[in-house]
Formats: C-alpha cells, structure tokens, sequence
C-alpha cells in the first residue's frame, strides 16, 4: 500500500470512528479525495476488516435512533436504509431493533400529543389528520387504523 493509500486508509477509518458509516459513505468520500476504483474497494476491504466499517452494526443503529428520536415508523426507516444501500438480511436485522411493543406504544404517545396540537371539531376530520400524520411520519396504515379504532376499509 502507497503512502497516499495508507494516508486515505488513515483518513477514511476516522470518517468511520466518528459515527458508524456505509460502504456507499466511504466510496463518496474517497471519491472526493480521488481515489477510485480498485484503490478505493482496497480501503473499504481494510475498513472492514479492522472492524471500522460494518453496514449491519450501521443499520441497527440507524434504525434504532431513528426509533428512539424521531420517532420514525419502520415505512420511513425501511426507504431510508434502502436509500442508503442497505438491503437484505442487514435491513432486516436493523427491523429487529424495534420491538413490536415499544413500536405501538410510541403511535399512541405520538397520536395522542399531536391530537392536542388539533383544534379539530369534525371527529372524523380529526381522524383523518392524525391518520395523515402517521403515514407520513412511517407508521402502517393497518396499525394506525387500529390504534385509532376504525376499520381500514
């Protein structure tokens, strides 16, 4: 390995050690350091094996803290690890992080604070507002349907 290599190895393993990273992360930056191809796909290969780059250990954490602090449902984290790169078993690994339980229990508090921001009288439009709220936030149609106790028909 050059010099420049073991500086960009150098470089690319602090990019990692300060907040978990994906392959796609790492090639872009190495891209902006121009490095490519092969030399690149080196780095990455050495990343991993000192255990600096692990896109499983990324997705949990992902997922998880996107749980935990912005209260995303598994829709909205599901497309934004796909728009990371991260599919298959890493991507449902991460899904595992949420536990069923906490996932409906974290609905109902976000239900619930945001019926009080609502100065809604229709009930029906009230419900059709935090329904639109959960979607967008990544929450099942079916789930929120049920929480907020009607049909999903």
């Amino acid at each position: 390995m050059t010099d420049r290599l073991k500086d960009a190895l150098r470089r690319a393993a602090s990019f990692c050690a300060y907040q978990e990273r994906t392959q796609q992360e790492v090639r872009d930056k190495l891209d902006e350091w121009d490095i490519y191809g092969d030399e690149a796909e080196e780095i990455i290969v050495a990343l991993i094996e000192q255990n600096y780059l692990n896109e499983e250990r990324f997705a949990k954490t992902f997922a998880g803290s996107k749980f935990r602090v912005k209260r995303w449902g598994k829709h909205k984290i599901r497309q934004h690890l796909k728009q990371r790169g991260i599919t298959g078993y890493n991507l449902e690994q991460a899904m595992k992080e949420i536990e069923p339980d906490d996932y409906r229990r974290t609905l109902i508090d976000l239900l619930e604070k945001k019926k009080r921001t609502l100065h809604e009288e229709n009930p029906l439009i009230l419900k059709q507002k935090l329904v639109r709220f959960a979607l967008a936030k990544g929450y099942e149609s079916d789930l929120v349907w049920s929480v907020l106790g009607g049909d999903s028909e």
